[in-house]
């Protein structure tokens, strides 16, 4: 199917322990079939923080706006309130409710046997052990690919899985979400639950948590049906 006669962006954004780079592989696919696509780099120091980041990339762009997260990213795609978004797309996201914390929904369910042991530093950040990557975070990667994964990680700050959400936008505009059944970050349980919730357009997924990274074939075959839906 071709999407490349129109002007809707993808707009992708990362989760912890990651940055702009997870998503480059689906870039790559994106651009080779004609899609324009951006990630945007946010801060991972507040939630708040990181939807003004979000609004500033999107203060860049013209036209419509399809946005895509990665895990945390889930938040605050669904946080901002550009009137230039015409869908949200969930890739193993999370997706707090009003007065809901990230925290919330990450520890809804008892964390998979393989999941790392998570803990701030004293400054508040939370790092990602590098045993972490190819244990849960990526198990299905190449150990080069976790090896850099590990080496430009972002950490997030505590403060962003405890600030409360507002209205959430996949109220009002149409969602798809990415169940990725091998998840071992997030319970595949927990993502059905929030997909469920939202009244998404959910489709499953034999993948681990990083499908960006693992599976960006399938990540791109998601998001070319959520724009044709959106641009119907």
């Amino acid at each position: 199917m071709s999407i490349s006669h129109t002007q809707l962006t993808v707009v992708m954004v990362h989760g912890a322990w990651a940055d702009g780079s997870s998503w480059r592989h689906v870039i790559r696919l994106l651009r080779t079939g004609g899609v324009a696509s951006v990630a945007a780099p946010i801060p991972l120091t507040t939630l708040s923080d990181d939807v003004r980041a979000l609004d500033r990339m999107l203060e860049r762009i013209d036209g419509p706006v399809l946005l895509a997260a990665h895990a945390y990213a889930g938040a605050v795609i669904a946080s901002t309130k550009s009137n230039r978004v015409r869908g949200l797309v969930f890739v193993s996201a999370l997706a707090p409710d009003d007065g809901e914390t990230v925290a919330d929904v990450f520890y809804r369910e008892s964390p998979h046997p393989q999941a790392p042991r998570l803990a701030p530093d004293t400054d508040g950040y939370i790092w990602m052990p590098d045993s972490g990557y190819s244990s849960a975070f990526a198990q299905h990667a190449m150990s080069e690919e976790n090896a850099v994964l590990a080496a430009v990680q972002r950490p997030i700050n505590v403060a962003c899985i405890q600030e409360k959400v507002q209205t959430p936008l996949w109220k009002s505009v149409p969602s798809w979400y990415f169940l990725a059944e091998q998840d071992r970050m997030i319970n595949p349980r927990t993502q059905e639950f929030m997909a469920t919730r939202m009244k998404a357009e959910m489709q499953r997924f034999e993948v681990d948590h990083t499908p960006i990274i693992t599976a960006p074939d399938k990540v791109v075959g998601f998001i070319g049906s959520a724009m044709a839906a959106t641009l119907r």
